[in-house]
């Protein structure tokens, strides 16, 4: 594949951040309370966090008011959710094992949309002043469903004051997608542009797992998701979209593309409605694997600290050392920052997004509850 092509293909100036890790091989009552924080508020924490499951794939978890407690005076804000899949407990797989990750097992995940209401009626459980920490997501659909953003609306009406986004749901992941009982979901497919687009509506955050390319690709495969997802995001530029760990994981790696290619997309206009966030261990494995892999992150942060977000990926953590493990393990790339680009990656941007998510929603909230009781 020529340059040219390579610029073409990723993005055409690449799928936003990617690759310059090869380098490193309910009531409105209540809502109103629940607004932003004041300046010393937000100068008291370390840190914000766009990416927190509150429960696992069995939809166990962490008491959300021991969560509050454990985020302490460490974290000061967390975008909260479940995770929007189940792990069937098939007995003549396991027997009488039971699985509590998609990894113990081959039977199939399925959609289970509870979730949102056992995420909206914890939250509701919380003080004022606790609920004002904490942003939930409706994450319980199914995105290859045209009803998909039907479910969210229904969320959002059934549980006002509550939701600031939706995510992180996932399109193409390794391991998970091809586990996922009925249809499997698709860049392409009409639901979730329908889903994006009443997104962009509302302005909820929308937080979206897609890899950045398939698990052990054939050399000179082309990464069609890559082009896939350039397109989706380019179709939706009034909806604020998170790109979540990069594209990332376990075993889908970096794909080898040039620093400038994603210098070159983070610098594209039609692209300024997405950013990225850094969470999981399975991410920072790559991010601070060696000087050198750090030094280019720093550079490429520093150059555009509007576009990242820490998040800690962390599932129902059990006490505040755990939940921390991943913003320590990224202590030497926030020292290689500008105290301006350090800032606004760890709790800058964060506010930004979701206080201007909170006040969008709320209003749009108001607006259609007042015409559905007339």
């Amino acid at each position: 594949m020529d340059a040219d092509r390579v610029d073409r293909t990723v993005w055409r100036g690449a799928p936003l951040l990617v690759c310059w890790l090869a380098l490193a091989g309910g009531s409105y009552a209540v809502a109103t309370a629940v607004g932003t924080f004041s300046a010393p508020e937000r100068q008291a924490f370390d840190v914000n966090d766009v990416h927190l499951h509150l429960t696992n794939y069995v939809q166990q978890g962490t008491d959300i008011h021991d969560f509050v407690r454990l985020m302490g005076t460490k974290v000061g804000r967390v975008a909260i959710f479940g995770i929007p899949l189940q792990q069937q407990w098939a007995y003549g797989n396991t027997g009488s094992f039971a699985p509590t990750y998609y990894l113990q097992t081959d039977a199939p995940l399925y959609y289970y949309s509870f979730t949102d209401a056992f995420i909206a009626t914890a939250y509701q459980s919380l003080s004022p002043s606790e609920q004002a920490r904490l942003d939930p997501m409706i994450t319980g659909f199914n995105p290859a469903d045209m009803y998909a953003a039907d479910h969210v609306r229904r969320v959002l009406t059934t549980f006002p004051g509550v939701f600031s986004g939706i995510g992180e749901f996932t399109i193409h992941k390794e391991f998970v997608s091809a586990k996922i009982a009925g249809e499997t979901a698709s860049l392409t497919n009409p639901a979730l542009d329908r889903l994006l687009d009443f997104a962009g509506e509302v302005g909820l955050v929308v937080l979206i797992h897609n890899d950045i390319d398939a698990p052990f690709p054939k050399p000179g495969q082309e990464p069609y998701q890559v082009l896939q997802l350039r397109d989706l995001f380019e179709r939706h530029p009034k909806t604020t979209i998170i790109w979540a760990h990069i594209g990332l994981g376990r075993v889908v790696r970096p794909v080898k593309d040039q620093i400038g290619i994603i210098d070159r997309a983070l610098s594209n206009p039609a692209l300024s409605h997405v950013s990225v966030d850094i969470s999981w261990d399975e991410v920072a494995k790559y991010i601070v694997a060696s000087p050198e892999a750090i030094a280019a992150t720093a550079e490429l942060i520093n150059r555009h600290p509007d576009r990242f977000l820490f998040g800690s990926d962390e599932v129902a953590p059990a006490d505040q050392t755990a939940y921390l493990k991943v913003y320590r393990l990224y202590e030497p790339l926030f020292a290689r920052l500008t105290p301006d680009a350090s800032e606004k990656v760890r709790t800058g941007n964060y506010l930004r997004l979701f206080d201007e998510a909170r006040r969008r929603v709320r209003n749009w909230e108001k607006a259609n509850i007042k015409e559905n009781t007339r």
